[in-house]
């Protein structure tokens, strides 16, 4: 028996019970680097990107220095916003949207506005609340813990593979968004086996060499691989990054496909599309084209898995240790999480 391989899968409640969905922003998304934003959408200061992830409201903004900074998207005073999700610019601070107090980009207070004489009030108590935020090769992470290990170990393994390839080079092209019915393990276990293609995805079935579909685990990482076949737009390198990132690699760039949890039966699936600079608008075009037939077929397969782990029917399962040896190492960190 593979020892990678769980003798059975989780049970059907957890993809269900909002208290462990509850426990799971606590445990795993509070305590993990989550991808917030590319260097080449914070190219000056002041320029910020906002988001949410797992309903940790976020932001990260280049700072006078040219530092990249990143925050709760809270402000001290009664959890205003600084700013609306998206991408942005501010002009040397950012101002709650809701009372109008200004905070320097680098999270000090810088006023109060018109706050009056308060007993006991020091502005440099109500500095917002700092998150670890570090780069890779462009990409813009973040972390809630502030004792998590460096971004770099994480991503190691990721950072090996892709040594060859320009990441440097590409640059922020598109951002789409997709909600799906179900919950955000249910993506992600969809993503980690290659089992389901000729199944579900006739055209990536057609793009790829299926039957030599290979799966490895190299923690806290896992990679997909198959040979693409002759003009293929697809890349044929799949790599995941726990607890959510996928990242797809085309001849020309990259897909960055962050799988967050907004409530315990409800996925918000963030496409972040980055090319090399000047690439044909219709290479461009063919390569999202091709990701986003591949996201209906699995947007319409998991949120009918969703609706019968929800009927009460099926309870556990079991994993094929030829192609589920990726959603069992999932599974168990899932756990092991979930017992701390």
């Amino acid at each position: 028996m593979n020892q990678l391989l769980a003798p059975e899968t989780l049970p059907a409640r957890l993809y269900r019970d909002p208290a462990v969905y509850e426990t799971e922003r606590r445990t795993i998304f509070s305590r993990s680097w989550l991808l917030i934003a590319h260097e080449s959408q914070l190219a000056a200061p002041g320029e910020y990107v906002a988001t949410a992830a797992a309903g940790y409201p976020v932001i990260a903004v280049r700072g006078e220095s040219g530092a990249i900074r990143a925050f709760h998207n809270v402000c001290r005073h009664r959890a205003g916003p600084l700013a609306d999700d998206g991408q942005g610019k501010c002009e040397g601070a950012l101002v709650c949207r809701y009372h109008g107090w200004r905070y320097a980009l680098d999270g000090r207070l810088a006023n109060a506005r018109d706050f009056g004489p308060a007993a006991g009030f020091d502005p440099r108590d109500f500095s917002l609340l700092p998150l670890k935020c570090e780069s890779w090769r462009g990409f813009v992470f973040v972390n809630m813990d502030a004792n998590a290990e460096p971004l770099l170990k994480t991503i190691a393994p990721l950072d090996v593979r892709t040594k060859d390839i320009p990441l440097e080079k590409f640059v922020f092209a598109r951002a789409t968004t997709h909600d799906i019915a179900c919950n955000w393990k249910t993506y992600v276990e969809n993503y980690l086996e290659g089992y389901h293609i000729p199944l579900v995805h006739p055209f990536l079935s057609s793009a790829v060499d299926a039957a030599k579909y290979e799966v490895d685990v190299t923690a806290p990482m896992i990679f997909h691989q198959a040979p693409p076949r002759s003009d293929s737009p697809v890349g044929g390198l799949w790599a995941w990054a726990w607890p959510c990132l996928g990242v797809n690699m085309y001849a020309e760039g990259v897909l960055m496909e962050r799988m967050w949890p907004i409530s315990a039966t409800h996925t918000r699936l963030d496409y972040l599309y980055f090319f090399v600079d000047g690439i044909a608008r219709n290479e461009m075009e063919r390569s999202i084209a091709a990701s986003e037939i591949t996201t209906s077929e699995d947007k319409s397969i998991t949120e009918a898995v969703q609706r019968n782990l929800d009927a009460g029917i099926y309870q556990t399962g079991r994993l094929s240790p030829k192609h589920e040896l990726g959603v069992s190492w999932f599974q168990k960190e899932v756990s092991r999480a979930l017992a701390e």
